[in-house]
C-alpha cells in the first residue's frame, strides 16, 4: 500500500491530534499513524490555565466545560510536616475563561482530541506502527509502517511532523537525543479511589508535596472518585536500603510527608504501581527538511510543575501554522523552523528555570515571596503556562538563592549545508 498525502503525523497524542486538525481543516490532506488502539492509558493529567487557548482554537472548550473532568483553579506546594502554602490561584492574574482548567482522565482527553481531528478531516489510522523515515537526500519525504495485520505500509509527504511523544521516533533514530544534564529523576505512581480532598475551590487543586532531598508527590484529583498520586526524587534516595520494588517504594514514601499520609489514609490503592526514570531531555534539533518535531518528542521537562499537556497542545497548534506556512510557500527546508524553535526553546527555558529551582536544596517558594511579593504574579503566570515573557526579573531574584541553568543549545533547526551556501 503506498499513500500520498499533505502532511503524515507520526502519533495521536495531545500534540499530534491538535496538528491534524488544524491542518485538515485547512483542506490539507493529513495522515495520523497511531501504534496503539484508543482509548489507552497515559499518564500527565493535570492541564494548565493556557491550554485554554489551543483548545477554544480546536472548538473544544464547550466540550471539556460539560465533561466530568475536574475543575482545577490553583496549585499548591506541602511540606513535609503537612503545612501548606497559600494556593496559587489563577484568578488572581486571569479572567474566568482562563483562571479556571481541568484535572483529566488522559485515555478520555486524548480519545476526544483524536476524533476532533477525525472529523475535522484528519485521516486517523490506529494500531499502525512507523518503522522508517523515508529520506532522500537528507530530506524527509514519507515513512514506513506496519499495520496491525503486519501489512507494509508507505505513506508520502512533503511534510512529516513527529508528535511520537516521549518515545521519540525521528530522535532516536537520528541520534538528536540528549538528556537534561541534571534532572535525572525516578517517578512512581499508581491511583487511590475515595482520597480526601480539600474543600471548595481547592477540591480539585494540584498538590505538589515535599519529601526529603527535594523530592515531591502529585496529588491530582480526577473525576469518578478517583486520585493520582506519585513520588518524584533522584534514584538514590528512592532506592535507598536496597528497596526495589514500585509498591514498596511507594509507601514508604507516604510516611515521609504528613499531609500525603492524611489524605491517602481515607482512600483505596486501586490498580497497578507505574515507575519510570530518566525522562527529561531535548531533540538536539527540532527538525529539517521536510520534518518537524512537536509535543514530548521535541523534550521532555520534569512534570513537577504540569508543562506537558499545555506544550504540547502548544507546540502542536504552532506547527500546524508552521506547515501552513510552509505549503503557502512551497518550502519544507528547515530554515522555516526558526521562530517555532525559537518560540518553544524560550518557553522551554523558562519552565526549566522554575523546574531547577525547585529542586535547589536553598530555595522556597515561600522566603522568594515573603522577600519580593510583587514575584507571586510572575510565578502564577508560568505555573499556569504564560511562558513565552521576560521572566529576567523573577529569574534575577530566584538567582539570589539557587542556581539558574544556562540555556540548552538544542532544539534549533537542521539546516543543510547547501551548494550557495558552501560558496560562500
Amino acid at each position: 500500500m503506498e499513500s500520498v498525502f499533505d502532511v503524515i503525523v507520526i502519533g495521536a497524542g495531545p500534540a499530534g491530534s491538535t496538528a491534524a486538525a488544524l491542518l485538515a481543516e485547512q483542506g490539507l490532506r493529513v495522515v495520523v499513524l497511531e501504534r496503539e488502539k484508543f482509548p489507552r492509558y497515559h499518564i500527565g493529567e493535570s492541564l494548565l490555565p493556557f491550554t485554554c487557548h489551543p483548545l477554544q482554537r480546536l472548538g473544544l472548550l464547550d466540550r471539556m466545560r460539560q465533561s466530568e473532568f475536574v475543575k482545577k483553579y490553583s496549585v499548591q506546594f506541602v511540606s513535609p510536616s503537612g503545612k501548606a502554602s497559600q494556593p496559587f490561584y489563577f484568578s488572581t492574574r486571569y479572567e474566568p475563561g482562563v483562571a479556571q482548567t481541568w484535572q483529566v482522565l488522559r485515555s478520555e482527553f486524548d480519545q476526544m482530541l483524536m476524533e476532533n481531528a477525525r472529523a475535522r478531516g484528519a485521516c486517523v489510522l490506529e494500531e499502525t506502527t512507523v518503522q522508517e523515515l523515508i529520506q532522500v537526500e537528507g530530506r524527509t519525504v514519507g515513512v514506513r509502517a506496519q499495520s496491525r495485520s503486519a501489512s507494509s505500509l508507505e505513506f508520502r509527504a512533503p511534510m512529516t511532523l513527529d508528535c511520537s511523544g516521549r518515545d521519540a521516533f525521528a530522535p532516536t533514530r537520528l541520534n538528536w537525543r540528549v538528556r537534561e544534564p541534571k534532572l535525572n529523576k525516578v517517578a512512581v505512581w499508581t491511583y487511590y479511589r475515595g482520597a480526601k480532598r480539600d474543600a471548595g475551590l481547592d477540591e480539585g487543586a494540584t498538590t505538589v508535596a515535599y519529601v526529603p532531598e527535594k523530592g515531591w508527590f502529585w496529588y491530582i484529583p480526577q473525576h469518578r472518585d478517583m486520585v493520582s498520586v506519585g513520588v518524584v526524587a533522584e534514584g538514590k534516595y528512592l532506592s535507598r536500603d536496597g528497596v526495589r520494588e514500585p509498591k514498596d517504594i511507594f509507601h514508604r514514601e507516604i510516611e515521609q510527608n504528613a499531609w500525603i499520609k492524611q489524605h491517602l489514609a481515607e482512600g483505596v490503592p486501586t490498580g497497578s504501581y507505574h515507575i519510570i526514570s530518566e525522562y527529561s531531555w531535548r531533540s538536539r534539533y527540532c527538525g529539517a527538511d521536510g520534518l518537524l518535531l512537536a509535543g514530548d518528542a521535541f523534550g521532555f521537562l520534569d512534570p513537577v510543575f504540569s508543562s506537558g499537556v499545555m506544550l504540547a497542545l502548544k507546540s502542536g497548534s504552532l506547527a500546524a501554522d508552521v506547515i501552513s506556512g510552509a505549503f503557502a510557500a512551497r518550502d519544507f527546508s528547515a530554515e522555516r523552523f526558526s521562530e517555532y524553535s525559537r518560540v518553544m526553546c524560550e518557553g522551554l527555558e523558562n519552565m526549566r528555570k522554575l523546574v531547577y529551582a525547585f529542586y535547589d536544596q536553598g530555595f522556597s517558594f515561600r522566603t522568594l515571596t515573603d522577600k519580593y511579593p510583587d514575584l507571586v504574579g510572575d510565578i502564577t503566570d508560568c505555573l499556569s503556562g504564560d511562558v513565552n515573557k521576560d521572566f529576567s526579573r523573577l529569574y534575577g531574584a530566584v538567582a539570589e538563592t539557587a542556581a539558574v541553568p544556562e540555556p540548552l543549545p538544542y532544539g534549533v533547526p537542521l539546516i543543510r549545508q547547501t551548494a550557495v551556501t558552501a560558496a560562500a
